[in-house]
């Protein structure tokens, strides 16, 4: 069983991670869990959750890191560091929208990858941030076992994300096109509705 991880901090943006746990829910050989500094946190859209784990409890193979932007990304947490670290070194999967981006970008850790974000000038104003040529005015950006994603890119995430962890592009972009283009849209493309 693979596990993808869930980062939701405090405030965390409900919207941009709500397609991908759902289609990765559905599947029998993926669990989901969360993590954070907190034991329960809430959403912008006030969901209460209660987190499976805190930062110093994950101690287990993460089989993709999932960072969920929102509010509350100036956090200092060397517990979190140290996770996205070592899944970075390690070459495992790890995929960043909004605000996790710009955590990303404070601490160096987008130096080596083409990537996005909310917007270049955000990325900027960080001191470890060196390297603005990799930026892309893109909704999702894929480079090797990093996806970042801009706020609004919550399809496109999902869609990178899939391909991300072994869908390849046609599968990604079908399971993501239900919702994209609607019932009726995806009934017109597809003809066999939910195969």
């Amino acid at each position: 069983m693979k596990t993808a991880l869930f980062v939701l901090l405090d405030q965390y943006a409900d919207w941009e991670g709500a397609y991908l746990l759902s289609l990765l829910n559905q599947r029998n050989d993926w669990q989901i869990k969360t993590a954070s500094n907190l034991p329960q946190v809430e959403s912008i859209g006030g969901l209460q959750t209660v987190v499976d784990l805190k930062f110093s409890e994950i101690n287990q193979r993460i089989d993709l890191l999932v960072l969920i932007g929102g509010n509350s990304w100036n956090i200092h947490s060397q517990e979190l560091y140290r996770i996205i670290e070592k899944q970075l070194l390690h070459e495992m999967p790890v995929a960043a929208i909004c605000g996790a981006v710009d955590y990303l970008a404070r601490h160096g850790f987008l130096e080596e990858y083409k990537h996005t974000g909310n917007a270049r000038a955000v990325l900027q104003a960080f001191p470890s941030y060196r390297t603005p040529e990799n930026f892309y005015e893109r909704q999702a950006v894929s480079d090797r076992n990093l996806v970042t994603a801009n706020g609004t890119a919550a399809l496109e995430f999902t869609e990178f994300v899939l391909q991300l962890i072994g869908d390849s592009l046609i599968q990604a972009k079908k399971e993501v096109d239900l919702y994209r283009l609607g019932y009726y849209g995806y009934r017109e493309k597809y003809s066999d509705t939910f195969s």
